[in-house]
């Protein structure tokens, strides 16, 4: 752990309080993270029932989100909190919005699922919901680590790996355009495949922006829409 600790104050409420946002948001990450997981599997295996239960889940998702940004806005108006504590209760409020649109993509990825299994056409491009999906779904993991245990460094990998996203991405969908010029049949299909990797590279970017929280959160570092390069510059400081 890098941080400065959250845990030494006077008043053991405040500390427990603390410790209760920490502890909820990383519940939620976890529900977010099998929403992805099984949102890809859903679209993989063309399971109707897995899809439903991914969108169904969606709903508790959101309400974690009100829960957790409530009691945030609790502890700024009772504590008044400074320093790490204030950056600790600021990033959680967009960590949980960052994890909140995860979990409305993986909702995406499974209404596709849900359509191309209606289709019941054989249906390319699954391969590359596969690999795609097991690079976000590891990404969103390891940005929740690094908040787990304050380490910059497990996020700077987080954004690296979003470089290598999007060069995957990037070359699915000439795949996909390649799978459409050679069958027009096949271009309805293709377009929820696409939509479905269009999501995923977004919960990539939501991982992304998770790890440079933590980064501000650790080190007081801002490392929006900067280059790795910086990015680890500033860690470094």
């Amino acid at each position: 752990m890098e941080s400065e600790g959250y845990t030494d104050h006077i008043s053991r409420q405040f500390n427990e309080e603390l410790d209760e946002v920490r502890s909820r948001t990383l519940e939620m990450g976890g529900l977010v993270e099998s929403q992805v997981a099984n949102a890809v599997h859903s679209l993989i295996e063309l399971d109707v029932a897995k899809a439903e239960d991914v969108r169904a889940k969606d709903d508790a998702v959101n309400q974690m989100e009100i829960m957790i940004d409530e009691e945030c806005a609790r502890i700024l108006a009772r504590r008044q909190p400074a320093a790490s504590d204030l950056r600790l209760v600021l990033m959680t409020t967009k960590i949980i919005s960052d994890l909140e649109r995860i979990g409305d993509e993986s909702s995406k990825i499974a209404l596709h699922a849900v359509g191309l299994a209606e289709s019941g056409d054989e249906t390319r491009g699954f391969i590359e919901i596969r690999h795609l999906g097991a690079h976000v779904g590891q990404m969103v993991h390891d940005a929740l680590d690094a908040f787990a245990r304050m380490d910059t460094q497990q996020a700077l990998r987080v954004a690296q790996e979003d470089k290598k996203v999007d060069l995957e991405y990037g070359s699915a969908l000439r795949e996909m355009m390649s799978v459409m010029i050679e069958d027009p049949r096949s271009i309805s299909r293709t377009i929820n495949v696409i939509w479905a990797l269009r999501s995923l590279e977004r919960i990539g970017d939501h991982a992304r922006n998770i790890a440079e929280h933590v980064v501000y959160l650790v080190k007081g570092q801002d490392v929006r829409h900067v280059g790795l390069t910086e990015m680890e510059n500033r860690i470094q400081d």
